[in-house]
């Protein structure tokens, strides 16, 4: 078994493609989730980057603390790869790291020349806590302590959770308080679920996933929506055209309506609820359980496993039923593509519409080792011209004296258009952190909170600075 490295990032802002990682935490484990090494840092805030008002405060960070810290983003950055690179082959876990925390990596990876995709190729794998947690608690009820919200549904927030649950998280909301309050909860439910750990240890390769879910004849997994995790005992079908996600049907449902079914009715059938086609996201850490997990529940019991294993047999066996629901997906892809806006992506959004090639991604590893007068002769053996994008940028933060004055000048101008603009733009403005401010500001002095008047004081002033420099462009 592999070691597990769990991490976390504090954030200047939630918006993955223009925010800033501005604090790492990351703890590496055996398996038996025991430390053997740790990572901790924190960076300057990099020119251009408006933080959110309302980031900061969550994960306890002021501006002085962006302005003086001893790294900046690309160093903290090299450091961190640096420090994966030597922990070796691992799996990457968090608490909602795989639909936040590592995609905010890939993104950050992307803009500072480095393969985005290390937590889950050369034989990592990744998964993630949350998703664990849910499925415990649903599979063993009360495994773990949840305080309940409005809707009388359980909170899964790590803040409240660490502390019902007996786990020290008196440094709530920095990256490695948040990474050893995870850790915590892993080892809960390793103690007090262990069918759903070791389930879970099977799923952190998506193709391994993928192999277990089209070998079963039938299994049992969860979906979390509307605050509640809801369990589905299904059999495959086929894998989405597109995605590759394996399209399976809900054993609750008689099959027998549906196998007969002309595409078009069948089509029509898909989009009424409940929904007898559900998707798995083989590659998002899916918890897969025996199919006896059914019976703890009462939809499945009163069917009976006799009955589900004859329905996942139907449509196992069907194969032309398989290409009627393929088929409607091909045509719900053509239409969605028709009407897909046709807005151009900046670069920084484009990480997905088209991958680095195999000749850039070593020309990586030598724009890093080269000394900052050479790298930007480096830069120039890059074809794709989204990474000699992000590569003047690097230098303009770094070491702008590198850069000729026109080149300086274009990322300086439009830098300061996209910070000052008062359109409402994908990226956070000045005048849109101003406003923000104004509305936290209302609110705290109405919930008393004068520590919270201070931070927010010291965040506009910090802004005013930069808008006077950007202003003077």
């Amino acid at each position: 078994m592999s070691n597990f490295v769990f991490y976390d990032f504090e954030t200047s802002s939630s918006n993955k493609f223009w925010g800033q990682i501005i604090q790492i935490g990351a703890v590496l484990t055996n398996d038996n989730l025991e430390e053997l090494d740790r990572f901790d840092a924190r960076c300057r805030l990099n020119p251009g980057i408006i933080p959110e008002a309302m980031a900061l405060i969550v994960n306890k960070t002021s501006p002085k603390m962006l302005k003086n810290s001893n790294l900046s983003h690309y160093q903290m950055i090299r450091s961190f790869v640096e420090t994966l690179q030597r922990w070796g082959k691992a799996t990457y876990i968090g608490f909602n790291s795989i639909e936040f925390d590592e995609e905010f990596l890939r993104s950050t990876l992307f803009q500072t020349l480095e393969y985005p995709y290390i937590t889950s190729t050369n034989g990592n794998t990744r998964g993630d806590v949350l998703s664990l947690a849910r499925a415990a608690n649903l599979y063993y009820p009360n495994t773990l302590k949840n305080s309940v919200n409005e809707k009388g549904n359980d909170v899964y927030k790590l803040d409240q959770m660490a502390p019902l649950n007996g786990i020290d998280h008196g440094d709530a909301h920095s990256a490695i308080g948040d990474v050893m309050a995870t850790v915590g909860i892993a080892k809960l439910i390793a103690n007090k679920a262990p069918n759903v750990w070791k389930a879970s240890l099977l799923t952190l390769d998506k193709n391994q996933t993928l192999k277990l879910i089209q070998k079963e004849l039938l299994f049992c997994t969860n979906e979390y929506f509307y605050g509640k995790s809801r369990p589905y005992v299904q059999t495959f079908i086929c894998q989405h055209p597109q995605y590759q996600w394996p399209l399976c049907f809900d054993l609750r449902h008689d099959p027998n309506i549906y196998l007969k079914m002309p595409i078009q009715e069948l089509t029509v059938a898909m989009k009424k609820q409940p929904k007898f086609i559900r998707t798995v996201r083989h590659n998002k850490h899916p918890v897969i359980m025996n199919p006896s997990y059914g019976d703890k529940f009462d939809e499945y019991k009163m069917i009976g496993t006799a009955k589900l294993e004859s329905r996942a047999k139907l449509v196992k066996d069907n194969k032309e039923f398989a290409e009627k629901i393929a088929s409607i997906k091909r045509f719900e892809i053509e239409e969605k593509e028709q009407s897909k806006s046709q807005e151009d992506l900046y670069s920084e959004e484009s990480i997905y519409t088209k991958f680095t090639s195999n000749e850039d991604n070593k020309i990586m590893p030598e724009f890093h080792r080269a000394d900052w007068n050479k790298k930007l002769s480096v830069l120039t053996k890059f074809k794709d011209e989204r990474l000699q994008h992000f590569g003047k940028k690097l230098l303009y933060i770094e070491k702008p004296e590198i850069l000729s004055k026109t080149e300086y000048n274009l990322i300086h101008k439009d830098i300061a258009k996209k910070l000052l603009s008062t359109n409402n733009e994908k990226w956070n403005t000045i005048p849109r952190t101003y406003s923000e401010i104004d509305t936290l500001r209302a609110k705290f002095e109405k919930e008393e909170q004068p520590e919270k008047l201070v931070i927010l004081n010291e965040i506009n002033a910090y802004v005013e600075d930069l808008e006077k420099f950007y202003s003077s462009v």
